[in-house]
């Protein structure tokens, strides 16, 4: 069945602009700008202003829609949320290194955007990983063992650390018993990781 109109609005708040146009939804806030293409989508994107509290809104509209397309407003919504969130507070991922017997070294090279992880299970191979574009990648100074990951677009961060975790894998043997790796440990703003 179809729904013939289905929307939803969020608002928008202060230090922060959005640019709607030909479906691309461009956000600017204080930490930067991120960009994103939704013309895969059968959506329409509309900025508004409510006419009460003069704030301005981001409204997606879904005319005679599939139950598909009408769930797709939220997830668009939802990814417009990230791109707000990420130019206000930014994203921080924390991944902590598992070992039993060999402790895995890692070196970061002072421009902070690629990883050199060493001694994995006791390997002589080295395995670099390169960030993703405006990822930075630093070691924790609290905590032992701990990598921490940085940016605004929440993808990409989040793409990073499952590119370190990916080079990880154990080979060939009982994975239930072989728990080495880096694995994500902590998923925070960085505005709030700061208190």
């Amino acid at each position: 069945m179809k729904t013939i109109l289905s929307s939803e609005t969020m608002d928008i708040p202060d230090g922060v602009t959005v640019k709607v146009k030909a479906k691309v939804i461009e956000v600017e806030g204080p930490r930067g700008k991120l960009t994103r293409n939704f013309k895969h989508l059968n959506l329409d994107f509309e900025l508004i202003t409510d006419e009460s509290s003069g704030k301005k809104k981001l409204k997606i509209e879904a005319w005679f829609g599939t139950r598909k397309t009408s769930a797709a407003i939220r997830t668009a919504l939802s990814h417009v949320d990230n791109l707000i969130t990420g130019v206000t507070k930014g994203y921080r991922y924390k991944m902590r290194f598992v070992y039993a017997h060999f402790p895995i070294n890692a070196s970061i090279p002072n421009s902070n955007n690629a990883i050199e992880i060493r001694n994995f299970l006791g390997e002589k191979r080295v395995r670099k990983v390169e960030m993703l574009d405006g990822v930075t990648i630093t070691r924790s100074e609290k905590v032992k063992d701990e990598l921490v990951l940085d940016g605004n677009d929440i993808e990409l961060v989040s793409r990073s650390a499952a590119l370190i975790n990916q080079k990880c894998h154990v080979k060939n043997k009982d994975i239930r018993k072989f728990l080495d790796g880096i694995y994500v440990s902590e998923r925070s703003t960085i505005a709030t990781g700061d208190d």
